[in-house]
Order: structure tokens, then C-alpha cells, then sequence
């Protein structure tokens, strides 16, 4: 009788990135790692930030392990929220700690710091950066960036009601009326719609504005009205808003200029996979809010959309606070976390079940949804894009 074959070892270590709060695993997704066959390990104390004491890992059958070091040289497959470019300074420590072979699933910010991508592929790893899934309808239960963005959207409108010293619904009161506070969302992707929905749940009088006007029937239907200017629709591969030119933002400034002046609370959302973010909310315009306003830049990781905004920090400019929030999935990191495992829990399963089980794991697998996010293997850098950045054409 054969020996059955061995499990794969899927190890979950603690994160390192300075305020992050989320696991790449819960509970909930063990049973689900196990049933395909795999043995799970947990460094002690990885879930307890985001809510999930280590008890609750060991009733679902995976195995405490006392070091990160321990999780590391056991491992087959590492998943873990932030690795490589999405943790340049605090995961510099983990490259001395992978193995050759072993697989490394995360997000990897491989556009915006191919430099760390080049860092991993010198580890021999093969590393799969979940922010490159494609985006089609096979892979939709793999898509982070989905789930994070929409955590990000709801948090951003929180912070807003925070902050703004007047409330968002409107209310009949023995005092006279209270008039509902009047919000506007800048990019309908998925941080947006959540916004819409959520200034919308709170009471809010919400208008929204995306440069792709397909979108319009989407905010509607959450009950936020399409503001509309006559621009081009800047709709890209993929369903993502691409990069324009400087003209197109110029006259896209000049027409919300007046429109964001009518806004008690501006929550901007506007970002392009690998870039900096666009500008579209100028100094101008900020001014031209009344004091008291918000402004909640959800694009501050990214530079922002805001002209005046400040990554980490509020800034405040003729009384109105600009808030620049880093990681605002990690400021929800139970539900983020149960997202994000959840999201890597099936993106492990399909990879086992496509090339881990007999297959070939290759730069060159058919898979759309493997070849598109495996970004090193075999001591190289595989994704066409990342090597783009690493050797740029010369101009001519």
C-alpha cells in the first residue's frame, strides 16, 4: 500500500509592517486549508491584534509554533498580509529566513518597489503578489484588493463623521431642523461605492464623481447622485481607471472646483495600480470649503488626491481638516483579516489543486490567475511588468 503523500505546510507568522494588525489566516479559513489537504502553523500571538487568541487557532486543528523563526524553516507555503515591497524596512529581516523553493503568498507592492521583488527572487522564492489577480469572474473570491478597498471606503466615512462638527442625517428636532450634512465621494471603484453606501446609511445627502462614467448606474442604485462633467471617460484594462494626461486633470480641477466647494465632507478614493495618485483635489478647492469641512484622503498611501494632504497625518488649512489615513484596512482588523485569509485561503487551494498536486509550478503556467500574480521563482523575476521597472527602456 502506497504511503500517503505528505501535507503541505502552510505557515502563517506574525506581521512586522510598524501598526499592522491584520493575519493572513483566522479561524474560520483553517478548516478550509486543512480540508485540502494542508498542515497549518501559527506563530504564537499572530492573530491576537486583529482579535483571534491562539486558542481559537488550536480548536481548528492548526499548530502553535513558538518563533516566527520555527514558522519559517517549516514551511512550504508562507501566507502573510504585507511581504517584500508592501514591507520594505521591517520584512528586510525575513529575507535571511526564506528557503529556496518555498512559496511566499502576500501582497507585495511588486509595481511600486520592483526593487524588494528583486530582493525575494534573490531568495530563490516563489512569490505570488495577490494585488496583480486578474480581475475576472473565476477570481473574484481571490480578490484583496476588492475586500480591503471595501473596509477602506467605510472606515474613510467614519472618520469623516468624526471628525465633522455637525451630524450626517438629517433630524427634526424641538430646536428646529438639523439639515443633513452633504458628502461628496471622488472615484466610484469598490472604497467609493462602500463610501457612498455607508454617508448614505448615516443620513448624508451623497454626490459622487468618477472619471469612468459606466460607473454612474452603480452609485446610483446606492442612492448617490452622479455628478457628470464633460471629460472623456478614462476606463482602463481590467475595469481600473487608467493615467491621463496633465490637460485632461486641468480641466477636470476647473469643473470641480465648484463642486467640492458645496461639500461639507470630500472623501477621495482615486488611485491607478502602480502609480502615484492622481491630484485632484487642489489648495483652491480646499479653500473654497466653508470651515469645519473634511476632507479624508484614502489615496494618501499613494501620495494622494489631495494637493494638501500629508501621508500619516492631518493637516489643516482655513479650517478645514485634510486627513491623510495610511493602512485603513488595519484600523477594521478582525473583519479585514477574516476578508483577506479568506481570500488567500482559496487562492491556496486553487494553486494546490492547479500545480502543487503533481503539477509543475513554472513561470510559464497556463493558469491565468497563477501566471499573473507569481511575480519570482527560481532565483528570477518572472512578471513582465516588475522587470519592465527593474531595466526601464532607454529613451531615444
Amino acid at each position: 500500500m502506497a504511503d500517503a503523500p505528505s501535507p503541505l505546510v502552510v505557515g502563517v507568522p506574525k506581521e512586522t509592517f510598524p501598526g499592522e494588525s491584520r493575519v493572513a489566516a483566522v479561524p474560520k479559513t483553517i478548516g478550509q486549508l486543512t480540508k485540502a489537504g494542508c498542515r497549518v502553523l501559527i506563530e504564537k500571538e499572530a492573530g491576537l491584534a486583529a482579535g483571534f487568541t491562539d486558542e481559537s487557532y488550536v480548536e481548528k486543528d492548526a499548530e502553535l509554533v513558538d518563533s516566527r523563526q520555527a514558522v519559517f524553516s517549516q514551511a512550504d507555503v508562507l501566507l502573510q498580509v504585507r511581504a517584500g515591497g508592501a514591507n520594505p524596512s521591517a520584512g528586510v529581516p525575513d529575507l535571511e529566513l526564506y528557503r529556496s523553493g518555498q512559496i511566499v503568498v502576500a501582497m507585495c507592492d511588486p509595481l511600486s518597489e520592483p526593487q524588494a521583488i528583486e530582493q525575494l527572487a534573490g531568495c530563490g522564492v516563489s512569490a505570488f503578489a495577490m494585488e496583480l489577480l486578474p480581475r475576472i469572474t473565476r477570481a473574484q473570491s481571490m480578490d484583496v484588493l476588492s475586500s480591503m478597498a471595501t473596509i477602506a471606503g467605510y472606515k474613510a466615512v467614519l472618520l469623516a463623521a468624526n471628525t465633522l462638527p455637525q451630524m450626517f442625517p438629517m433630524l427634526m428636532t424641538a430646536a428646529g431642523t438639523v439639515s443633513a450634512a452633504k458628502v461628496f465621494i471622488v472615484g466610484a471603484g469598490v472604497a467609493g461605492l462602500q463610501a457612498i453606501a455607508t454617508a448614505k446609511r448615516l443620513g448624508a445627502v451623497v454626490r459622487a464623481y468618477d472619471v469612468r462614467s459606466a460607473v454612474k448606474e452603480q452609485v446610483e442604485s446606492l442612492g448617490g447622485k452622479f455628478v457628470e462633467f464633460d471629460l472623456q471617460s478614462a476606463e482602463g484594462q481590467g475595469g481600473y481607471a487608467k493615467a491621463m494626461d496633465e490637460e485632461f486633470y486641468r480641466k477636470q480641477r476647473e469643473m470641480m472646483l465648484k463642486v467640492v466647494g458645496e461639500n461639507d465632507v470630500v472623501i477621495t478614493t482615486a488611485a491607478v495600480p502602480g502609480k502615484k495618485a492622481p491630484t485632484l483635489i487642489t489648495a483652491e478647492m480646499v479653500r473654497a470649503m466653508a470651515p469645519g469641512s473634511v476632507v479624508v484622503d484614502v489615496a494618501a498611501e499613494r501620495g494622494g488626491n489631495c494637493e494638501l494632504t500629508q501621508p500619516g497625518e492631518t493637516v489643516i488649512e482655513q479650517g478645514v481638516q485634510i486627513l491623510g489615513p495610511l493602512n485603513l484596512p488595519s484600523a477594521i482588523p478582525r473583519h479585514a483579516s477574516e476578508m483577506y485569509a479568506k481570500n488567500l485561503a482559496t487562492f491556496l487551494v486553487h494553486l494546490k489543486k492547479t500545480v502543487l498536486d503533481g503539477g509543475e509550478l513554472s513561470a510559464d503556467v497556463e493558469d491565468e490567475i497563477i501566471h499573473d500574480t507569481l511575480i519570482t521563482h527560481g532565483g528570477n523575476v518572472t512578471n513582465t511588468r516588475v522587470s519592465e521597472l527593474l531595466s526601464p527602456t532607454p529613451s531615444s
